[in-house]
């Protein structure tokens, strides 16, 4: 029985931590705020009740399995999952919209001809068709292995891009971007799969056309709401560990990783106390001082810098957070209403310049979820609704600032009025949570939300390996490999608890 220091609770950890006490490990998770579930955040206010962080899971297999492999207990009998359907409403700035349905390929091709015009479907099949071929050639080196020393099959991008002869050259998508104007062939169709991508915090005109795999994924798979909200999903991570005997000190702020003999043998917390260890799982975005030997940084070399765009050229461009809007609601959720809607705005080079420069975007793409859950509520003549922009993070951007708060909030209202008219008339109370409440809540700096890891781009878009520079610490999470969002940190916790396990041999899941 080895004696396990995880640093952090958010799922990532949690995960981890789960499976290692299961494999008969001593675990303890500390943590440095008063709760768990990292960027699965709550605000309630007077029976309205809202998530914070994510709102919607994709590939809720990766949960299933940690369920499946920490107890008898399957998922299902902690949370409820339902399918949200349609998927999505797009509201695009020529003033057409289209509703696609959850997981069915078939229906978002009529949907979109329908909606777009005929040929729009076919060619958004086609497209998830190469993207398809791209999950097949990636998935398991990207998403259930730990990242490899050797990274030159994820530096390749896997997507299979249209080759399209112009006069003496040959040309080929390199980018979302590219992806949108020379094989989608609609700028609607453009800014859906631009959407996809900013929503993840990355720049279409950047981030490889592997990021293909984002639509695919979602479009494969579906889209779950958790009854109650994404937090419920914390709460039952959360006490799958407790049944599984993990130990949690909260108001634990960890300062350091200790190292004896070359490797990493506890950590030191903010009150002076020295805790011992065999491995350390660092859960959270690393942080200047982490190691007493900072010629050691916890990527080693098994990995990018972290970063929601990795290393390099990419790495250096700010890393974005999110801007949200809680609205409390007068008035019941009329029948018909769509969970999850997105209103396009009308430049999309300029909302990326904003983003991805340090400034804020005059007229920005704004989701907005409406979940049919009367534990949101207070009653059914109410209703709870969250706004919610990629921005550029806090430092670039002062979030809090608080006319710059209310003003931006206001933007978001004014455009979220395509998607839920007469919303200002019905609006009792807005709370708004910027990038700064992010990093107030979470450690991220800047309340930067990372990406999830992407092959291409030779290398630049994936993340810091789970297996460090030093013997026995290990990274967990999504600032590590593959990256963010809830179904990869999920992986990251079983490639942890595999290494930690098995040893530098294992392979990932067979």
């Amino acid at each position: 029985m080895a004696r396990i220091a995880v640093i952090g609770a958010g799922t990532g950890a949690m995960a981890a931590a789960a499976r290692l006490a299961v494999a008969g490990h001593r675990v303890t998770v500390y943590e440095r705020s008063r709760t768990y579930g990292g960027s699965l955040g709550r605000y309630a206010r007077e029976g309205f009740v809202f998530d914070t962080g994510p709102s919607l899971l994709h590939l809720p297999a990766v949960y299933r399995d940690l369920f499946v492999k920490t107890g008898k207990e399957p998922l299902e009998q902690r949370v409820t999952l339902t399918q949200v359907d349609p998927a999505s409403r797009h509201h695009f700035a020529d003033g057409t919209a289209v509703s696609l349905p959850n997981a069915s390929r078939a229906g978002v091709v009529g949907a979109l001809d329908g909606a777009l015009g005929k040929g729009s479907g076919a060619r958004w099949g086609e497209f998830l068709d190469r993207a398809g071929t791209a999950w097949d050639r990636s998935r398991r080196p990207l998403l259930e292995e730990p990242l490899r020393d050797d990274r030159q099959v994820l530096g390749r991008d896997p997507y299979p891009a249209l080759r399209r002869r112009r006069l003496l050259t040959v040309r080929e998508a390199g980018t979302v971007a590219e992806i949108g104007a020379w094989e989608l062939a609609d700028p609607r169709l453009a800014a859906l799969l631009d959407w996809y991508a900013l929503s993840y915090g990355l720049d279409p005109r950047r981030a490889p056309a592997a990021a293909a795999l984002l639509p695919y994924m979602e479009e494969t798979f579906g889209s779950w709401y958790v009854a109650g909200g994404m937090r419920a999903l914390a709460e039952a991570v959360y006490e799958r560990c407790l049944a599984r005997r993990v130990t949690f000190v909260f108001g634990a702020e960890v300062v350091r990783v200790a190292e004896k003999d070359g490797r990493a043998a506890g950590v030191e917390l903010a009150d002076g106390e020295s805790v011992e260890a065999d491995h350390v799982v660092l859960g959270a975005q690393p942080w200047p001082g982490l190691l007493s030997g900072q010629e050691r940084r916890p990527g080693g070399g098994t990995g990018g810098a972290g970063g929601a765009e990795g290393a390099g050229e990419a790495g250096q461009r700010p890393v974005p957070g999110r801007f949200l809007v809680l609205l409390s609601l007068r008035g019941a959720r009329e029948a018909g209403a769509v969970h999850r809607s997105v209103v396009h705005c009308e430049d999309g080079a300029a909302e990326q310049d904003a983003v991805f420069g340090g400034r804020t975007a005059e007229r920005p793409t704004v989701t907005v979820l409406r979940p049919d859950d009367p534990a949101t509520r207070p009653d059914e003549a109410h209703e709870a609704v969250t706004l919610m922009a990629t921005v550029a993070p806090h430092g670039p951007v002062d979030w809090t600032d608080a006319a710059l708060r209310e003003r931006y909030a206001d933007v978001l209202i004014d455009r979220a009025c395509v998607a839920v008219p007469g919303l200002r008339e019905r609006i009792l109370h807005a709370e708004v949570r910027t990038p700064a409440e992010t990093a107030a809540d979470t450690g991220a700096e800047g309340g930067s939300v990372p990406a999830p890891a992407l092959a291409g781009a030779r290398g630049a878009y994936l993340h810091s390996g789970n297996r460090t520079g030093l013997p026995g610490l290990y990274l967990a999470g999504g600032w590590s490999h593959p990256g963010g969002g809830l179904a990869h940190a999920g992986m990251s916790g079983a490639l942890v608890a595999g290494l930690v396990v098995e040893g530098d041999g294992f392979r990932g899941s067979q």
